[in-house]
């Protein structure tokens, strides 16, 4: 089976796209004939070394993948369309950057009828932390008619489907990054504004500030996530999914006591199979985006290298899917 496999050999760390047996794939009750997969920031960590992510190698990377079981158990029958997502696919375990995986069954969730494999794939990871950021202002009672909500990291894969969303339900979403030649982009998947992240700084000792927001979504944590939770007005929400920018807060309890605002944190990998059956539900009917082709580039095994490079700097706008 064709994959890209990351190796070490002679002290040094190689990844390319080669031919591996079967017997390599680890002990699991699903195999699976990957269709598409995705790029992910995790899976960039894992693909250049990252000892955190990916603990032993060879490995393959991949938090994603989508296709056909090849062999099955009585509640995934050879035929089923499957999604994978989370768990240890692509980290301790065999990800999805290769044509063939072996899972536990309790890992899947069946394809639902009205998305293709391509389109959940161009979802991933990303489309199913944003749905449940979104899940957590709607949880919050967030209004569609008050403040707007604010989305950080507004080119990456989070931030950009998370605007489509916030869209879609009828919030009016500003789009904060630091790319402002994306402008365009950005209002056309339905920002009302975009802004520079230099311009949501606040004065860092002060405990609260202006109530600019009704919610907000943010993918970098550290200084950012603190001046969000200082400028959601009463009875707001943060959904917290992110860590890139510092993994520490350094604030008073005020927003939370004063204002009532609600720090909603967000794990994707470890999201419960019944929420997670649901969330990919709603992506596929309530919530369905009908436009994600504006978000992706398309490519294939042998043309990851130069986008996991990209990736690891900031240069990636939207989603990279992966054929296999």
């Amino acid at each position: 089976m064709r994959c890209f496999y990351v190796h070490e050999a002679d002290g040094r760390l190689s990844r390319n796209v080669t031919d591996r047996p079967d017997t390599e794939l680890p002990m699991g009750d699903v195999t699976i004939g990957v269709e598409y997969s995705s790029l992910n920031y995790k899976d960039a960590l894992a693909a250049t070394g990252n000892k955190a992510i990916a603990p032993i190698f060879p490995h393959v990377p991949g938090i994603d993948a989508a296709g056909v079981v090849i062999e099955g158990t009585q509640a995934f029958a050879e035929g089923t369309k499957v999604i994978v997502t989370g768990y240890d696919l692509g980290g301790k375990r065999w990800g999805g950057w290769s044509e063939r995986i072996r899972v536990p069954e309790e890992w899947l969730v069946k394809l639902p009828s009205t998305l293709s494999t391509r389109e959940a794939m161009i979802l991933g990871t990303a489309g199913f932390t944003a749905a449940q950021c979104v899940r957590e202002l709607v949880r919050n009672e967030v209004p569609t008619d008050g403040k707007p909500v604010v989305v950080t990291g507004a080119t990456g894969g989070v931030g950009c489907l998370a605007i489509q969303l916030l869209s879609r339900l009828g919030y009016q979403v500003i789009a904060v990054t630091g790319k402002p030649h994306e402008t365009a982009w950005l209002k056309s998947l339905g920002a009302s504004e975009v802004v520079s992240r230099n311009t949501l700084d606040g004065d860092a000792s002060r405990p609260l500030l202006a109530a600019r927001f009704a919610a907000a979504i943010d993918t970098v944590g550290g200084s950012m996530l603190e001046t969000l939770l200082k400028c959601v007005d009463v009875n707001g929400c943060v959904a917290a999914c992110g860590m890139v920018a510092g993994t520490e807060l350094s604030m008073t309890v005020y927003p939370f006591i004063l204002r009532g605002v609600r720090l909603a944190g967000i794990t994707s990998a470890l999201c419960p199979m019944p929420e997670r059956q649901r969330i990919w539900q709603r992506l596929a009917v309530e919530w369905k985006l009908q436009s994600l082709e504006a978000i992706v580039t398309e490519v294939e095994l042998d043309q990851l290298n130069p986008k996991i490079d990209d990736i690891l700097v900031g240069n990636i706008r939207g989603r990279v899917l992966v054929r296999i």
